[in-house]
């Protein structure tokens, strides 16, 4: 069986490292790389300087989780309850 996570090479801040993730976040950082004019590897060095602890593969996780989760309640209407 073929593992959902997929391990992908990128450079960094000048240097090349892997990061593994799950497509559906490659697909997410592709995405918000395209709506900020970015190429992913100045994504994931943004996302590199920023980070407070952890991996990178959690810290990217984490700020695709956060970019989607505000454009979702950016987008939700004023009177929608939280989901829990």
């Amino acid at each position: 069986m073929k593992s959902p996570v997929v391990k992908r090479s990128i450079v960094v801040a000048g240097h090349k490292t892997s990061v593994s993730l799950e497509e559906a976040f490659w697909n997410g950082m592709k995405e918000i790389s395209g709506l900020r004019d970015l190429t992913l590897s100045e994504l994931v060095g943004e996302i590199d300087r920023n980070r407070q602890q952890g991996n990178l593969s959690s810290a990217i996780r984490l700020f695709v989780l956060d970019y989607f989760r505000t454009r979702a309640t950016a987008a939700a209407p004023p009177d929608a309850k939280p989901q829990a």
